[in-house]
Protein backbone atom coordinates (compact mmCIF):
# COMPACT_ATOMS: atom_id res chain seq x y z
CA UNK A 1 0.00 0.00 0.00
CA UNK A 2 1.35 3.40 -1.02
CA UNK A 3 1.20 6.93 0.36
CA UNK A 4 1.09 10.23 -1.56
CA UNK A 5 1.05 13.88 -0.49
CA UNK A 6 0.02 16.95 -2.49
CA UNK A 7 0.21 20.60 -1.38
CA UNK A 8 -1.14 23.85 -2.78
CA UNK A 9 -1.27 27.35 -1.35
CA UNK A 10 -4.75 28.74 -2.02
CA UNK A 11 -5.43 32.43 -1.45
CA UNK A 12 -8.62 31.93 0.57
CA UNK A 13 -9.16 31.61 4.30
CA UNK A 14 -9.02 28.19 5.99
CA UNK A 15 -12.71 28.64 6.86
CA UNK A 16 -13.63 29.15 3.20
CA UNK A 17 -11.55 26.17 2.05
CA UNK A 18 -12.93 23.97 4.85
CA UNK A 19 -16.47 24.86 3.73
CA UNK A 20 -15.64 23.71 0.18
CA UNK A 21 -14.41 20.37 1.57
CA UNK A 22 -17.58 19.83 3.63
CA UNK A 23 -20.37 21.07 1.33
CA UNK A 24 -21.83 18.32 -0.88
CA UNK A 25 -22.71 20.75 -3.69
CA UNK A 26 -19.15 22.06 -3.72
CA UNK A 27 -17.66 18.56 -3.70
CA UNK A 28 -19.76 17.62 -6.74
CA UNK A 29 -18.19 20.52 -8.63
CA UNK A 30 -14.53 20.36 -7.70
CA UNK A 31 -13.56 16.94 -6.31
CA UNK A 32 -13.77 15.01 -9.60
CA UNK A 33 -10.39 15.47 -11.33
CA UNK A 34 -9.98 16.92 -14.81
CA UNK A 35 -12.94 16.38 -17.13
CA UNK A 36 -14.65 13.96 -14.75
CA UNK A 37 -17.91 14.95 -13.05
CA UNK A 38 -19.18 14.13 -9.58
CA UNK A 39 -22.46 13.16 -7.96
CA UNK A 40 -23.12 12.93 -4.20
CA UNK A 41 -25.68 10.19 -3.43
CA UNK A 42 -25.88 10.73 0.34
CA UNK A 43 -24.14 13.02 2.82
CA UNK A 44 -23.91 13.03 6.63
CA UNK A 45 -21.36 15.58 7.90
CA UNK A 46 -20.32 14.52 11.41
CA UNK A 47 -17.57 12.40 12.91
CA UNK A 48 -18.61 8.85 12.09
CA UNK A 49 -20.92 10.15 9.34
CA UNK A 50 -20.28 9.38 5.71
CA UNK A 51 -21.01 10.27 2.15
CA UNK A 52 -21.38 8.22 -0.98
CA UNK A 53 -20.13 9.69 -4.23
CA UNK A 54 -19.62 8.74 -7.87
CA UNK A 55 -16.97 10.20 -10.12
CA UNK A 56 -17.88 9.81 -13.80
CA UNK A 57 -15.44 9.70 -16.69
CA UNK A 58 -16.41 11.91 -19.65
CA UNK A 59 -18.41 10.28 -22.47
CA UNK A 60 -15.43 10.86 -24.76
CA UNK A 61 -13.29 8.53 -22.60
CA UNK A 62 -13.83 5.11 -24.19
CA UNK A 63 -11.20 3.24 -22.16
CA UNK A 64 -13.72 1.75 -19.71
CA UNK A 65 -11.29 2.11 -16.82
CA UNK A 66 -13.76 2.81 -14.01
CA UNK A 67 -13.34 1.04 -10.69
CA UNK A 68 -17.10 0.47 -10.19
CA UNK A 69 -18.45 0.47 -13.76
CA UNK A 70 -16.90 1.19 -17.14
CA UNK A 71 -17.21 4.96 -16.67
CA UNK A 72 -17.67 5.29 -12.89
CA UNK A 73 -15.59 5.32 -9.72
CA UNK A 74 -18.01 5.02 -6.78
CA UNK A 75 -16.90 5.20 -3.17
CA UNK A 76 -18.03 5.70 0.41
CA UNK A 77 -16.09 8.13 2.58
CA UNK A 78 -16.48 8.01 6.36
CA UNK A 79 -15.56 11.11 8.37
CA UNK A 80 -12.99 9.93 10.91
CA UNK A 81 -12.13 13.42 12.15
CA UNK A 82 -13.56 16.89 11.55
CA UNK A 83 -11.64 19.75 13.14
CA UNK A 84 -12.91 23.03 11.63
CA UNK A 85 -11.24 24.82 9.96
CA UNK A 86 -7.94 22.93 10.05
CA UNK A 87 -8.30 19.18 9.51
CA UNK A 88 -10.49 16.55 7.84
CA UNK A 89 -9.72 12.83 7.92
CA UNK A 90 -11.73 10.43 5.78
CA UNK A 91 -11.65 6.65 5.38
CA UNK A 92 -12.52 5.77 1.77
CA UNK A 93 -13.70 2.45 0.39
CA UNK A 94 -14.21 1.99 -3.35
CA UNK A 95 -17.26 0.11 -4.61
CA UNK A 96 -15.43 -2.37 -6.83
CA UNK A 97 -15.48 -6.08 -7.54
CA UNK A 98 -11.76 -5.88 -8.39
CA UNK A 99 -9.64 -6.83 -5.35
CA UNK A 100 -6.95 -4.42 -6.57
CA UNK A 101 -9.19 -1.58 -5.35
CA UNK A 102 -10.20 -3.12 -2.03
CA UNK A 103 -9.28 -1.92 1.44
CA UNK A 104 -9.69 1.32 3.32
CA UNK A 105 -7.73 4.30 2.00
CA UNK A 106 -7.20 7.23 4.37
CA UNK A 107 -7.37 10.79 3.06
CA UNK A 108 -6.07 13.36 5.53
CA UNK A 109 -6.52 17.02 4.62
CA UNK A 110 -4.86 19.75 6.65
CA UNK A 111 -5.58 23.45 6.16
CA UNK A 112 -2.97 25.81 7.56
CA UNK A 113 -3.09 29.61 7.49
CA UNK A 114 -0.03 30.78 5.57
CA UNK A 115 0.95 33.90 3.61
CA UNK A 116 -2.58 35.39 3.45
CA UNK A 117 -3.96 32.08 2.29
CA UNK A 118 -4.34 28.44 3.16
CA UNK A 119 -1.76 25.74 2.63
CA UNK A 120 -3.80 22.70 1.66
CA UNK A 121 -2.01 19.41 2.28
CA UNK A 122 -3.71 16.20 1.19
CA UNK A 123 -2.12 12.92 2.24
CA UNK A 124 -3.45 9.58 1.04
CA UNK A 125 -2.42 6.48 3.00
CA UNK A 126 -3.06 2.81 2.21
CA UNK A 127 -3.72 3.53 -1.46
CA UNK A 128 -5.07 0.30 -3.00
CA UNK A 129 -2.56 -1.48 -5.25
CA UNK A 130 -4.79 -0.93 -8.31
CA UNK A 131 -4.16 2.84 -8.10
CA UNK A 132 -0.75 4.01 -9.22
CA UNK A 133 0.65 6.60 -6.79
CA UNK A 134 1.59 8.88 -9.71
CA UNK A 135 -2.02 8.73 -10.98
CA UNK A 136 -3.32 9.55 -7.49
CA UNK A 137 -0.99 12.55 -7.27
CA UNK A 138 -1.99 13.77 -10.73
CA UNK A 139 -5.72 13.37 -9.98
CA UNK A 140 -5.34 15.19 -6.65
CA UNK A 141 -3.54 18.09 -8.34
CA UNK A 142 -6.29 18.32 -10.97
CA UNK A 143 -8.93 18.35 -8.22
CA UNK A 144 -7.09 21.07 -6.29
CA UNK A 145 -6.92 23.18 -9.46
CA UNK A 146 -10.71 22.78 -9.80
CA UNK A 147 -11.06 23.77 -6.13
CA UNK A 148 -9.19 27.01 -6.85
CA UNK A 149 -11.51 27.78 -9.80
CA UNK A 150 -14.56 26.90 -7.67
CA UNK A 151 -13.47 29.28 -4.91
CA UNK A 152 -12.75 32.07 -7.40
CA UNK A 153 -16.31 31.77 -8.75
CA UNK A 154 -18.24 31.04 -5.56
CA UNK A 155 -16.48 32.44 -2.54
CA UNK A 156 -16.29 36.01 -3.75
CA UNK A 157 -12.56 36.17 -3.10
CA UNK A 158 -9.56 35.51 -5.27
CA UNK A 159 -8.37 31.93 -4.84
CA UNK A 160 -5.14 31.86 -6.76
CA UNK A 161 -2.56 29.17 -6.23
CA UNK A 162 1.07 29.80 -5.48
Amino acid sequence: MSTTTNQKLIHSSPETVYQAFTDPRALEIWLAPGDMTGKIHSFDLRPGGRYEMSLYYPATDKTGKGKSASNEDRFVARFVELRPPSKIVQAIIFDSADPAFSGEMIMETSLQLKNNGTMVTMTFKNIPPGIKPADNEKGTNLSLEKLIRYLERNAGVPAKQS
